[in-house]
């Protein structure tokens, strides 16, 4: 079983302004490497040093960076000048701005999404794909994870503690309801909200979750972003027409790809993963047994470091 890479400090970090945004950006591993950008989850999640480990620092050049909004990006918890466009178009600019002509794209959960919506975009600019957790931004799976008649169902217990804030106000749409919390006046209730809004995604992510430090000043910090942010990707449709991923999937599929699942992901339902690789012909699709949805359980740490590996290898041995 294979374990994170060790612990490694980046080369240099710095902010790249984009507008009103600050966005966060670090380089790590071998200068000279083969360059690969990681997308984080959320949205809203923000960037984490064991995102650095995934990739051997010796073969890899790793970029990370905290999308808008979140993480070490200022503004904090910003949702103006923050759409699907916008992040790729930021991804974009970081590539040029590191004079990369071509990279690896990985990412986990909404990471997934975002690296699938660059691809499609910039399908010359990417030399492959990792991808673990999918989410492909449909309201069929925002349903899932956020409605009475999805998760809520293996999670019933956690699924009330979730829609308390709601205050039992007749809300047929749980992410309107939320919506109108997160954007409202009331700085008690908005930070009750995000709180539970985060504390459900936290508890439903694996089989075995620690939540001990959930409550720290951080923690808060982080959970406010990650529920302001998802709340309005999920209120706007991810900003994608009806089914754009896999309508689209075509544009990269003659790219190779490593795509991980966890076989009880709560979060995101293993179907959209099935149906993506049944539309990428160059993909292999790997369901992790007894994994949830977290990128650092065991089986999940394994499968991503084997196809960083292995992608390097492929990459290293490729005609220029």
């Amino acid at each position: 079983m294979r374990t994170l890479y060790p612990k490694i400090k980046p080369n240099k970090t710095e902010f790249l302004t984009f507008g009103r945004h600050n966005v966060y950006i670090e380089e790590c591993g071998n200068p000279n490497g083969i360059p690969v950008i990681y997308l984080h989850g959320g949205p809203g999640g923000g960037s984490s040093p064991d995102h650095r480990r995934y990739f051997d620092p010796e073969k890899y050049r790793i970029i990370l960076f905290d999308q808008r909004g979140c993480g070490n990006s200022t503004p904090h918890n910003e949702t103006e000048d923050n759409t699907t466009d916008d992040l790729i178009d930021d991804i974009e600019e970081i590539r040029e701005h590191f004079a990369i002509k071509t990279w690896l794209v990985c990412g986990g959960s909404w990471g997934t999404t975002l690296a699938l919506a660059y691809g499609i975009k910039h399908a010359d600019k990417v030399l492959g794909f990792i991808l673990r957790g999918i989410f492909l931004g449909t309201d069929e799976e925002v349903d899932w994870l956020i409605g009475a008649d999805g998760a809520a169902n293996i999670y019933p217990e956690h699924y009330q503690d979730f829609i308390s804030p709601l205050n039992d106000q007749k809300f047929a749409d749980p992410v309107k309801a939320y919506h109108k919390i997160l954007h409202s006046n009331n700085d008690i209730a908005r930070i009750a909200a995000a709180k539970a809004w985060s504390l459900w995604e936290t508890r439903i992510s694996a089989l075995r979750m620690d939540i001990s430090g959930f409550h720290s000043k951080e923690e808060t910090h982080g959970a406010i972003a990650m529920a302001t942010l998802e709340n309005h990707y999920f209120i706007n449709h991810c900003f994608f027409e009806p089914n754009y991923l896999l309508n689209n999937v075509h544009k990269v599929a003659h790219l190779p790809a490593f795509i991980i699942h966890g076989r009880y992901d709560m979060v995101c339902q293993l179907k959209p993963a099935y149906l993506l690789a049944e539309k990428w012909q160059n993909s292999e699709l790997q369901i992790i047994p007894a994994c949830g949805h977290s990128g650092f359980e065991e089986g999940i740490v394994d499968a991503i470091c084997k196809a960083s590996d292995k992608m390097a290898s492929f990459l290293e041995n490729k005609e220029p």
